[in-house]
């Protein structure tokens, strides 16, 4: 099983109902989604918008001062807005104990540059010992973390941790915050996701009674959840693997599933024609394109780095841009502060 490393730093990957948010329309503004049996009509193949995602820390860091070079991309006038990878444990301290001071301060600052703000909120982290996983502590006193290892070919093996969302108590609780969450922001959020699907649990140290039947189910159900919660906000679940799915059976009931509830889809990776990504979630995206409410990709380090198997070459900005909004529907994109255009004057 392949597993996808992030490239925001050590610790995180990359990440309604009747309504979703307009991409192209001033901050704040929303416009009704698909109604269903109508979808394809009436997706939207708009262009692309531009957005950089980072993690809460260095979105403050940026817009504080510490890092003028990052603050000068946010405000650049051809980027729409931001997408900030929350962990768990920065929402919630003690059960039922929400801290909501900083996405408030994320939001009121992007609001005023007329910015969005897109939450990932996230509940899995790579490169990290179980006991510094992101999450509060109440959940990991009760065992509801468990262990993975990651063994992407295109990176060295490294281990994790990922919240046991298939205990019920533990997504009982997740499910908690994402209601307190959407009772203060929804309708003010772009879009809030839950990260990629891509998990490998090492078996051999799990203590959760883990199953990859129980893993999909309980991805499933957060994103039901999620979308149950979130009205106006668009709610985004991130998919690219999944574990003993090689009929994607699974994969498919997300996607009809998205399509149904009006779920927006996105991934971590932005990866056009490579081999893997192109037989699992991207001939989703594809077929599925036209019946979805939003589909958001990220380009993350890794991406940029990546060769095009096309040209042998590193995959240029128009190559990333064109397969996702082509191939894939995207409407929105989420860059990595690494990338080379950015790095230059807006044009």
């Amino acid at each position: 099983m392949m597993t996808q490393r992030s490239a925001v730093g050590s610790v995180v990957l990359a990440a309604g109902a009747l309504t979703a948010v307009a991409l192209t329309a001033p901050a704040g503004a929303a416009a009704a989604a698909p109604t269903p049996g109508k979808a394809a009509a009436s997706v939207s193949h708009s262009k692309v918008t531009d957005n950089l995602y980072m993690p809460l820390g260095t979105f403050e860091e940026a817009t504080s001062g510490e890092n003028p070079k990052v603050k000068a991309m946010i405000d650049r006038t051809d980027i729409g807005g931001v997408q900030v990878v929350v962990p768990w444990k920065a929402l919630e301290g003690r059960k039922g104990e929400y801290k909501w001071s900083r996405l408030d301060n994320a939001l009121k600052y992007l609001q005023e540059h007329h910015k969005k703000l897109f939450v990932q909120v996230q509940d899995r982290f790579f490169d990290v010992d179980m006991k510094d996983a992101n999450v509060p502590q109440y959940v990991k006193d009760k065992g509801g973390v468990a262990p993975t290892v990651d063994e992407n070919p295109d990176n060295p093996t490294t281990h994790g941790a990922l919240v046991a969302q298939w205990n019920k108590e533990v997504r009982a609780d997740f499910q908690a915050m994402l209601k307190a969450m959407a009772e203060k922001f929804d309708g003010k959020l772009a879009g809030v996701n839950l990260p990629e699907t891509a998990v490998e649990v090492d078996t051999k140290k799990d203590q959760t009674k883990y199953t990859s039947k129980s893993y999909i189910d309980a991805e499933i159900d957060n994103m039901r959840y999620g979308k149950r919660v979130f009205t106006k906000t668009q709610f985004i679940q991130y998919i690219n693997f999944l574990p003993d799915d090689d009929d994607h059976k699974r994969m498919k009931e997300m996607f009809d599933l998205a399509r149904d509830k009006k779920i927006g889809i996105g991934g971590p990776d932005t990866l056009p024609d490579r081999k893997y990504q192109m037989e699992n979630s991207y001939k989703f995206l594809h077929e599925y394109k036209d019946s979805l409410p939003l589909v958001a990709m990220a380009v993350q380090e890794p991406d940029i780095n990546a060769k095009d198997p096309k040209t042998g070459k590193p995959y240029t900005r128009e190559r990333f841009t064109d397969f996702a909004h082509d191939y894939l529907g995207a409407r929105a994109m989420f860059w990595t502060t690494e990338a080379d255009w950015l790095q230059r004057p807006a044009a």
